[in-house]
């Protein structure tokens, strides 16, 4: 068995964490219906099993919540906080709602506030870099409000 040394070691750790680290993008990409599916499918969840499993599933990489290049997030509208992101764990506990912008200067967390508080569901439009990539493109994200919550969950697909 022949041994890596050196830099080779560290080539082949980049490229198990890669290969491992973004499983779900690894080629398709969602759609937009489902996104929807998805996003009412842990609002479900969350109904059944409380919010608190439900956060836990949702901050999985591994859950069903986690497709293609998409994934179900999670936002704490009166602390106006991310509570689950599968993808950045380093997103949980922030708010982004004031500081969040796309290439264009949209505040595109704080339009999910807004649409998740009135008028409870939709969609919202802006331009986010796909994973891997580092120009921005088109993309679309549903928000749907947890019903007697003061939270939304939402996913996005890209849409060019």
């Amino acid at each position: 068995m022949k041994t890596v040394h050196g830099l080779g070691w560290l080539v082949v750790c980049l490229a198990v964490v890669l290969t491992v680290g973004a499983p779900a993008f690894a080629g398709e990409q969602a759609v937009k219906e489902e996104c929807v599916a998805k996003v009412k499918q842990a609002v479900e969840m969350a109904q059944k099993v409380g919010m608190e499993k439900a956060i836990q599933t949702l901050n999985n990489p591994d859950s069903p919540y986690v497709w293609k290049d998409s994934y179900v997030f999670c936002l704490d509208l009166e602390k106006r906080l991310v509570i689950a992101h599968p993808v950045n764990p380093a997103l949980v506990g922030k708010d982004w709602a004031m500081s969040a912008k796309d290439a264009n200067g949209k505040m595109f967390f704080a339009e999910f506030i807004r649409v998740a508080m009135d008028p409870g569901e939709g969609w919202v439009e802006y331009v986010w870099p796909k994973p891997g990539e580092t120009a921005p493109v088109k993309k679309a994200t549903y928000v749907l409000k947890v019903p007697g919550q003061h939270y939304c969950m939402g996913a996005g697909a890209y849409t060019e």
